[in-house]
């Protein structure tokens, strides 16, 4: 009987360890996203061909309001929660049985990058639907009114998006989307852990000097590594036929090529000082939250 008693004390708690990474790695990104949701919206906005920062803000000001700055939280929010509970709890669970297979000692780069490009790969298969959603209610103003599809929050777009297109409309643009995100995830978790060995063992810094600075290499890395894939994501997501029914692209390779022969290969890092501003601050405080809420699970006996 006693037994038995202990079996089931200890059975939540073993439930609890196998979800925690991914449970943990949502709520961080859901706290950053709150935070850097405006820089996102002007970053979209820029690539959308609407201006500089300093016009696109202004103009958003003017035309909407402050409210404007946070259109499409909630689809921002949704997609923490699908994307980045994927991707930082399967990076966390991959790592820890990687170490373990190599006998506790620390993972080579190479191994911690292919295990950041699976893990968003899983990521943003999981998170697509969710980011379709938050891409096409940011870039809603800017088409013209008979074209907007007034989405009222993340979960009627994804309604609309079902009835009107098909289930498999959830996963438009799902290759751009999932290319990014392995650059992206292998840019962000791949050099956060190999920052954190840097910092902390090499170099012998302390606990918030080493997590200040891996964390803003973790998100310069992610920013240089997956701009031109958002780019052509964002391309592809938001294009509208035209009158006869033709999309602009038939695909994202067909996205690269007009784009290289249009603007060069610099267009692909168009709005790269916002984005790099958005991106970084967005990893940076993703790990930042996440060692918090490790650090209060930890002072709590969780």
């Amino acid at each position: 009987m006693a037994d038995a008693k202990q079996q089931q004390a200890v059975a939540p708690s073993a439930a609890w360890m196998t979800v925690k990474p991914f449970v943990n790695g949502g709520a961080s990104g859901m706290l950053a996203t709150c935070v850097i949701q405006p820089i996102d919206m002007v970053k979209v906005k820029i690539q959308l061909g609407e201006g500089s920062a300093a016009t696109v803000t202004k103009k958003m000001l003017a035309n909407e309001g402050i409210g404007s700055f946070y259109k499409g939280l909630s689809a921002g929010l949704l997609r923490q929660a699908t994307y980045t509970t994927a991707r930082l709890g399967s990076f966390r669970v991959l790592t820890n049985k990687a170490v373990e297979a190599n006998e506790g000692k620390p993972l080579p780069l190479l191994q911690k990058a292919v295990i950041g490009l699976t893990a968003g790969a899983i990521g943003a298969s999981v998170g697509s639907p969710a980011d379709l959603a938050l891409i096409r209610m940011q870039a809603d103003s800017t088409l013209p009114a008979a074209q907007r599809r007034n989405y009222k929050n993340a979960f009627h777009a994804l309604y609309r998006i079902v009835a009107d297109e098909g289930v498999l409309a959830l996963w438009k643009g799902a290759g751009p989307t999932v290319v990014r995100a392995m650059s992206l995830n292998m840019g962000m978790l791949a050099s956060y852990d190999q920052s954190v060995e840097l910092f902390r063992d090499t170099l012998g810094a302390g606990e918030l000097s080493t997590m200040l600075g891996a964390s803003a290499v973790s998100g310069f890395c992610a920013s240089a590594c997956s701009l031109p894939f958002d780019y052509v994501k964002t391309q592809i997501q938001k294009m509208q036929p035209d009158a006869n029914g033709k999309y602009p692209y038939t695909g994202s390779l067909d996205c690269v090529m007009k784009t290289l022969k249009s603007g060069g290969p610099f267009k692909f890092y168009t709005g790269f000082p916002v984005y790099c501003v958005r991106i970084a601050p967005h990893v940076m405080l993703t790990w930042i939250f996440l060692n918090q809420i490790q650090k209060f699970e930890k002072d709590i006996g969780l």
